[in-house]
């Protein structure tokens, strides 16, 4: 997975909320609308009004199917003020007669990446497939569409396959073949009758193939052009000269690419274009890129290098029997090693790992003796028979059986310097023998060449984690204004991904066309709830946020015992000194208290001088502090990410002491401290199990009964370049009243990334039992609202399937009979998604906030949306910088609205959907840790941070290459070690003390 970023997420201490994020600086920049002549399409009006007609009550008793399946849309939301926004699509033309035939490719000998890549280029130049090569689409992998139906329903077809950038005429090539087995006929029209269909009944099961077709198609042309980097199945990066991009640091550059998706939406076909970023190589001469990243390091530069494709410059020019030159292309596999080729009869010698052409010699085979001895190995099909020894590319080859034979080691020739060779072979004096030598052969059969003889290729991704600065560089680049990413896919984007009839042919042989510009589509901005908070008092909100003055937490907590630690890192010195921290810390508890925290004054606080984040010292005041607090706030001398880890972990796993970490710079600063005071105090309330905020009862709708608990599921997945061990890990959280101000969470280990939670019944048992206990309540929930993130849509089978049965056995083993026999508990299920690429723009200026993005509680159900599908695009909070990106919301199981709600709808809406619209948008305004609407629907946000917290307990797994470089610590081990090297839910188990509260906020 390549380095790609969608856009910025604004940030505020360790992590801040979901939005716009970033910042370009400069000040306030002036709103300006992406100019859209674009019209409403009154033909998908037409058919969503005739599906879903605007009768309050003509869905609320007809079509509420109560079954396991996804429930249909129970009409289109009404609540809020009308927009008319841009969407970043465009609607695609295809002939209503289009007919695309399937086959399926499978390749034997079996081959993958790259050299897969190249049999299928191969196969489409093949004089089988000739007579159907001007409609033929792949996506280089397994799938084969073609506009007209071959005359065999399957046939084999060999392919000579010659390495990249061989001599033809000189090399004899390898033979794969290549089954091509037809398997579906897809006819469009049958797809265009059933979205302009207005039967809600009405079904197309070959939907999915015929999109996953269309997309083939779509992205054959960026997979098959040499001036355009496909990344995945579906991101295009432009590699022409003029390509917008810049520099990232250390050896790599970030250039501006576009992310493209058929979709299929009621009545129409439409392709979904999004600005998308990523880390690239440079491209250039290889000694610029090594010292560019830096060669202090030989392991991380072999790790840098590894894979990098790079193409020989010392060699002679070949052409194919076209004329054409063909470009040599060879993949550095890593820098010279000790040990290569060690089963090889005259293995080379390398000094170091890392050498430089001074120090790395392999064996030079004499050419005329070894004629002599075989006078076949001068014939081309011999060299069929030959590996490369450990050489410079094309010199020297020595036949693979020779390594096996008594007579190897006294074969004629004589060890060489890669330094000499070069020179005297190739009459280069090298000019750089300080930089490594790479290897482009593998570890039984190096072939070395030196840097300077290496040209990077360009449109090569870089799947590292970039580093801090690189990130920020990142950062600066992806976050853009919404009419700049607007009109950058007008302007480039729509070309880049394949939709410029005169760049690519396909379009015309399969009479493809599309709508320019991009589509308009209904959108309506919801109110925002009343917050309220002590004694009844209300906070306004303004664009989606809302400040605390004169005003106390709803239900404040208790805090007796409680002092700070000033930490310095490094033999740096400490933020402040012990007068001004100790006067800040006085500033601190009257903050509490005018926030209405009963905080007796904090005890005297200490300095702590660390030589690193694993100092035995830090475990040390810790624990002394776990024997006497309830609480310890902590100053770090600067976001320092292992540091934190590092106390999260001691503090909420081994010693149950609640922390809140502050950077000491933050805190210095006079004019803003009341204000960060006050925010850091949000932290403090809820982790003592305090409620910082509710909204009107009236907008709370069944939760406010007190018979709904609310849950929140992800799961977080081991990140690229994390240990082969290292598990993905599970998060729930639930409310345990009405008031829904805490959220307590449970953690477990699974299966590295699988996103299916194993341990979900055991998960869910765990939080009913606190909604009675800690909740207070007499009997266990009604309802069981759930909030499911990190869900992609090919797996939402997967929550119906196997997820729900298992929260269905958990309630079964629970809840008493007389319950469960009257249906209880009633089960809804909506899917949130974060990773979609959908994104509106204003189309009025009088639409817009003060970033120029839509408004704080546009909602859009229509224009994007299929009419047969519940589902829902809600951009509740405000994105202060960049491009605001909604939450989608997906309902794939129902029971509670439709039961409760089935035969009437209350007054203040019109159908069902503008109940769970108006429901889950009110909820983004109780999120505890700020003052303003968030993105995400607090129960799938709360799981996600609890799944973070977990990363950093695991943090030896995901950070690190391998287990074995964690870090060794006196009296603390290792995640996982104490189960033998396997990580388990021990590792994420968190103390008694603080298990029943939201210790990860």
């Amino acid at each position: 997975m390549s380095n790609q970023y969608q856009g910025g997420r604004g940030g505020g201490g360790f992590r801040g909320d979901r939005g716009g994020g970033g910042g370009r600086g400069g000040g306030p920049q002036p709103v300006q609308v992406f100019p859209n002549g674009q019209a409403l399409d009154p033909k998908v009006a037409h058919v969503e009004d005739t599906i879903h007609p605007l009768n309050k009550n003509a869905l609320a008793v007809s079509g509420l199917k109560l079954t396991e399946g996804y429930p249909t849309r129970p009409g289109y939301g009404t609540k809020g003020a009308k927009v008319v926004l841009t969407a970043n699509y465009v609607e695609l033309l295809p002939p209503s007669n289009m007919v695309l035939h399937r086959y399926d490719l499978s390749v034997s000998p079996e081959v993958v990446g790259k050299k897969l890549r190249r049999v299928i280029q191969l196969l489409l130049q093949s004089e089988e497939l000739a007579p159907y090569r001007a409609g033929l689409a792949t996506d280089f992998r397994s799938t084969l569409i073609s506009k007209t139906k071959f005359k065999n329903d399957h046939d084999i077809i060999e392919v000579l396959y010659l390495k990249e950038g061989h001599d033809e005429a000189g090399e004899r090539p390898n033979v794969y073949k290549v089954r091509v087995q037809y398997t579906k006929t897809l006819t469009l029209s049958e797809l265009i009758n059933w979205m302009n269909s207005t039967s809600l009944d009405q079904s197309y099961p070959d939907k999915h193939e015929l999109t996953q077709a269309l997309n083939i198609f779509l992205n054959h042309y960026a997979k098959s052009s040499n001036h355009i980097s496909a990344i995945g199945s579906n991101k295009s990066f432009s590699l022409n000269a003029n390509a917008v991009g810049g520099d990232l640091g250390s050896g790599l550059q970030v250039i501006r690419g576009f992310f493209s998706s058929v979709r299929v939406a009621t009545a129409r076909i439409l392709v979904n274009i999004q600005v998308s970023h990523g880390a690239f190589y440079r491209p250039g001469p290889l000694p610029m890129l090594m010292e560019a990243y830096g060669t202090g390091s030989t392991t991380a530069l072999d790790k840098f290098l590894k894979n990098v494709r790079i193409q020989p410059t010392h060699l002679k020019e070949i052409k194919n029997k076209a004329g054409q030159v063909i470009t040599r292309v060879s993949q550095i596999v890593g820098l010279a090693k000790k040990n290569d080729g060690h089963g090889l009869a005259h293995p080379p010698r390398v000094n170091k790992h890392g050498a430089g052409p001074r120090d790395v010699e392999f064996w030079l085979a004499d050419k005329k003796a070894d004629k002599k001895a075989d006078p076949e190995a001068s014939k081309p099909e011999a060299k069929e028979n030959t590996n490369p020894t450990p050489t410079p590319k094309g010199k020297g080859k020595g036949k693979a059986k020779a390594a096996d034979s008594p007579k190897a080691t006294d074969s004629p020739g004589k060890y060489i310097t890669v330094f000499d060779f070069f020179k005297i072979h190739h009459n280069i004096v090298l000019k750089r023998p300080d930089l490594p030598v790479v290897n482009c052969g593998n570890g039984d059969h190096p072939m070395y060449l030196p840097p300077e003889v290496c040209k990077v290729l360009a449109g090569q991704a870089s799947t590292a984690k970039l580093d801090g600065a690189q990130t920020q560089q990142m950062i600066r680049h992806a976050v853009r204004r919404p009419w700049e990413n607007a009109a950058s896919i007008v302007n480039e984007g729509i070309a880049t991904v394949g939709l410029d009839e005169n760049a690519n042919v396909l379009l015309r042989s399969f009479d493809l066309k599309f709508k320019q510009g991009l589509i308009k589509v209904p959108g309506r901005v919801l109110n925002g709830p009343k917050v309220m908070y002590k004694g009844g008092k209300t906070a306004n909100p303004l664009f989606g946020s809302w400040n605390m003055i004169k005003i106390q937490f709803n239900a404040p907590g208790r805090l007796v015992k409680w002092s700070w630690l000033m930490l310095s890192l490094d033999r740096k010195p400490y933020p402040m000194d012990m007068q001004t921290i100790t006067t800040i810390m006085k500033e601190f508890h009257q903050g509490l208290l005018t926030i209405g925290i009963a905080a007796d004054p904090p005890l005297p606080g200490q300095q702590l001088y660390l030589q690193s984040a694993h100092s035995p010292e830090l475990e040390a005041r810790l624990k002394a502090a776990a024997d006497k607090l309830d609480l310890l706030f902590i100053v770090l001398p600067e976001n320092n990410i292992p540091l934190y880890k590092r106390i999260k972990t001691l503090s909420d796993k081994q010693l149950g002491l609640h922390t809140v970490c502050s950077v000491g710079s933050k805190l210095a600063k006079e004019n803003r401290r009341d204000q960060y005071i006050a925010n850091v105090a949000l932290k403090f309330n809820l982790k003592l199990g305090g409620t910082n905020q509710i909204v009107d009862t009236r907008n709370l709708g069944i939760i406010d009964q007190n018979k709904t608990m609310v849950v929140g599921i992800d799961v977080t997945h081991p990140s690229p370049g994390s240990a082969s061990n290292a598990p993905s890990v599970s998060a729930m959280v639930a409310s345990i009243d009405k008031l829904l101000g805490q959220w307590p969470a449970v953690l477990r280990v699974q299966q590295g990334k699988k996103e299916e939670v194993d341990h979900l019944g055991e998960m869910l048992k765990s939080r009913l039992n606190l909604w009675k206990t800690k909740g207070k309540h007499q009997a266990f929930p009604e309802n069981i609202l759930v909030y499911r993130d990190g869900v992609s849509e090919g797996q939402y089978n997967m929550v119906l399937d196997n997820e729900l049965p298992r929260m269905r056995k958990a309630c079964e083993a629970m809840y008493p009979a007389t319950d469960t026999k009257k249906g209880l508990p009633r089960f809804t299920i909506v899917v949130c998604g974060k990773r979609h690429k959908t994104r509106f723009y204003p189309t009025t200026e009088k639409d817009c906030d003060r970033s120029g993005n839509t408004q704080p509680g546009t909602v859009v159900d229509r224009g994007v949306t299929e009419a047969r599908n519940w589902d829902f695009f809600l951009q509740a909070h405000a994105a202060l910088q960049g491009t605001a990106r909604p939450c989608h919301y997906y309902i794939v199981h129902d029971e509670i609205f439709r039961q409760i709600y089935g035969r009437a709808i209350p007054p203040q809406f019109q159908n069902i959907a503008d109940i769970v619209e108006d429901l889950t948008h009110n909820m983004c305004y109780l999120f505890g840790r700020a003052t303003k609407a968030v993105s995400l629907c607090p129960p799938a946000y709360y799981a996600d941070l609890a799944c973070e917290r977990a990363r950093c307990y695991l943090s030896n797994l995901f950070d690190t290459p391998s287990p074995s470089t964690a870090p060794s610590v006196a009296g603390a081990s290792a995640a996982g070690e104490e189960a033998g090297g396997d990580p388990t839910d021990a590792d994420v188990a968190i103390h008694p003390r603080l298990r029943d509260t939201m210790f990860y906020i």
